[in-house]
């Protein structure tokens, strides 16, 4: 059989590795801001870039942590990128000194539609896609584009019956 199930393509992150990869990508940010080596602030790509914002704001101590709402998928289904949510004007500005953190770059759809509002930011994901890999400036695991992430905030532990037989 040729043919992939969909979830033979799937990659499962547990909390674990997500807390392991965002301590990472803060480790390879820190002492590359532009402010003494520094960031003014951490803005969060809304729903998946908030635990890994947490976890880098965290680990290179910044205080100022704000958010970006942008609602570009519908379940499983990616559509145009809209901000729903801008975080404060006034500490953002065009994005100079600000480090943009998310789960994912995907097709960078919603990454270009961040940098549209703040073009002078640093962008940084835990995990990118080919597609999406030219729109960010820093990443700590590639995956291939046609792999989908399942990641703990989406995920519950249950029992699930085998693709292949009965037991």
């Amino acid at each position: 059989m040729t043919d992939r199930l969909p979830h033979e393509k799937g990659f499962h992150v547990s909390w674990d590795q997500i807390h392991r990869d965002a301590r990472a990508l803060a480790w390879r940010l820190d002492g590359h801001g532009p402010i003494d080596g520094g960031w003014k602030a951490v803005v969060a790509i809304t729903r998946g870039g908030m635990a890994p914002a947490m976890i880098v704001s965290r680990e290179l101590d910044i205080r100022t942590v704000d958010t970006i709402s942008v609602k570009s998928y519908d379940h499983q289904t990616q559509s145009a990128p809209a901000i729903i949510k801008m975080p404060d004007r006034e500490l953002v500005g065009d994005g100079s000194g600000v480090l943009i953190v998310d789960d994912l770059v995907d097709t960078g759809k919603t990454i270009e539609a961040v940098r549209s509002v703040m073009p002078n930011a640093h962008v940084a994901t835990v995990y990118a896609k080919p597609q999406g890999e030219p729109m960010v400036d820093t990443f700590i695991t590639g995956v291939s584009q046609d792999t989908w992430i399942f990641f703990p905030w989406d995920m519950a532990l249950q029992y699930v019956e085998p693709y292949r037989g009965k037991d």
